[in-house]
């Protein structure tokens, strides 16, 4: 069974402070005598359900289209963190989250809030910087999180993009696990293959392994 664990790009959504928000403009439509339908799109490269090459805080890391799908497609863990105000390095030590795994999702209260909110919540639940050192120490690879930043909002500076994107890491953020299980699952992530770009939308889902 697929799961669809992407959040729609619509009008009105959540988007981080200075990001560029999501527009689906008219461009023709075949009710005002148009021979087609047709839009022009305005989104950041950072617009809801997206990842973050290592190049948005490293310079000297991969960019979009550097980054091989095979990172993104295969097995994931989810953890459900749920409860959690923060994610700590202590929290990921007692999820029971399998020794082998290298691509790690995060379900926390974020999850929850997609469906009966629109605007950017500023206490969305985030990683601690000790919990970024252990993701690199246990060598994950991938690690996503049901909003749309994996640092706490007002940080003073953002080290956990800083050691995750340091460390050459994947992060997808904007996800929606809201009714997902934690377990073993196939992930397959398809960001917009964009030359040069630090992120990219991308459609998400997990396929069950059982």
């Amino acid at each position: 069974m697929l799961i669809d664990i992407s959040v729609p790009l619509r009008q009105p959504m959540p988007t981080y402070p200075g990001d560029a928000p999501f527009e689906l403009i008219p461009v023709a439509r075949i009710a005002e005598g148009a021979l087609a339908n047709g839009s022009q799109l305005r989104l950041g490269t950072h617009s809801g359900t997206h990842i973050d090459a290592p190049w948005h805080f490293n310079d000297a890391g991969k960019r979009v289209h550097e980054i091989p799908l095979a990172r993104l497609i295969g097995y994931a863990y989810v953890a459900d963190l749920t409860g959690h105000p923060q994610i700590t390095a202590d929290a990921l030590e007692h999820a029971g989250i399998p020794p082998t795994t290298t691509r790690l999702l995060l379900k926390t209260d974020n999850s929850a809030r997609w469906a009966r909110e629109t605007e950017f919540n500023k206490a969305h639940v985030a990683l601690t910087p000790d919990a970024a050192e252990w993701i690199v120490r246990h060598a994950i690879d991938v690690i996503g999180i049901d909003y749309l930043s994996v640092e706490p909002y007002g940080a003073p500076k953002p080290e956990v993009h800083h050691i995750l994107c340091g460390a050459g890491k994947i992060i997808i953020e904007g996800l929606n696990l809201s009714g997902v299980e934690a377990g073993e699952y196939e992930l397959l992530c398809m960001p917009l293959l964009i030359e040069g770009a630090d992120g990219a939308p991308a459609r998400v889902a997990l396929r069950t392994l059982r």
